[in-house]
């Protein structure tokens, strides 16, 4: 026993020293473990804001109420843009016009051919002849920019204006 005294007395300085630098590690440790925890507690802090009860699940049962709310909404807004879609082929999206003489003898472009089709090429096209004694007006139906009546070649030009080619 007094070997293990006289020992303990002989190393008590490395002992000490060793110590103490363990326990300024350590404290140290503290000090860096103290400041991230502030970092954490700060970024929950901004996390949980506006939350009811603050707590992370209620954030998060929030977050995915949104997104299916979200998703609903943009699952509306698809239908409905699809039946805008099939709604719009009907409508007219296609306009060709074209004024003209069709007499020499009489003065300007009097006269007019004017196409109207849809987006599937299907409307009419409406021609006017203008002379000194009477106005007539013709139309003639479209079906995928085809009709069975002959075409002048004013309204062969108003139909490929309204499909883009002049």
């Amino acid at each position: 026993m007094a070997n293990l005294y006289s020992w303990l007395v002989y190393l008590a300085g490395p002992i000490s020293l060793v110590l103490f630098s363990v326990v300024l590690t350590l404290i140290g440790l503290v000090i860096w473990l103290a400041r991230r925890l502030r970092t954490l507690e700060r970024s929950y802090r901004t996390l949980t804001t506006g939350a009811t009860g603050g707590s992370l699940e209620a954030v998060l049962e929030d977050h995915v109420r949104q997104v299916r709310e979200a998703t609903g909404r943009v699952t509306e807004l698809d239908a409905q843009v699809r039946a805008m879609e099939r709604v719009s082929r009907s409508h007219v999206q296609h306009v060709g016009f074209l004024r003209f003489n069709p007499f020499r003898e009489t003065g300007g472009d009097q006269s007019f051919a004017l196409a109207l089709a849809d987006g599937e090429g299907n409307g009419v096209v409406i021609s006017s002849l203008h002379s000194r004694d009477v106005t007539r007006v013709y139309a003639k139906p479209l079906a995928a920019w085809e009709t069975s009546y002959q075409l002048t070649e004013e309204e062969q030009r108003a139909i490929g204006r309204a499909r883009g080619e002049a």
